[in-house]
């Protein structure tokens, strides 16, 4: 697995576990639909969560938040809309959260969350 791809998958996994600390339900991750991925896909009481997790090792190429741009959100809500019409969940809202990890080589993680990106 390449350096990349290892940092990307920790960083989910330590999204996933936030997530949870929160005392939300993952229902699914890495869901793939036509044209993308879905990082981590949540439930927080009756809302569904689409939670898009962004993670670099510094901010060279800025900052983790600012990698998603209006285009990846819209591409984001298109496959919510595919996530929904694929299972058997009537969540009473939907919202489209950002988790930004900042994680140097040899220092602690830095998790920042941003919700309702794009609403």
């Amino acid at each position: 697995m390449a350096e990349k791809d290892a940092l990307g998958r920790r960083g989910e996994d330590l999204a996933a576990s936030w997530v949870r600390e929160q005392g939300w339900e993952v229902l699914e991750r890495n869901w793939r639909g036509e044209g993308g991925e879905l990082d981590l896909v949540a439930r927080d009481g009756e809302d569904l969560v689409v939670v898009e997790v962004k993670t670099r090792s510094g901010t060279a190429f800025g900052d983790p938040i600012a990698a998603v741009t209006p285009a990846k959100v819209a591409r984001l809500r298109r496959l919510t809309g595919l996530w929904l019409a694929a299972h058997e969940v009537r969540p009473r809202g939907v919202r489209l959260d950002v988790i930004g990890i900042l994680w140097p080589r040899g220092g602690a993680p830095v998790l920042t969350h941003v919700p309702g990106v794009g609403s």
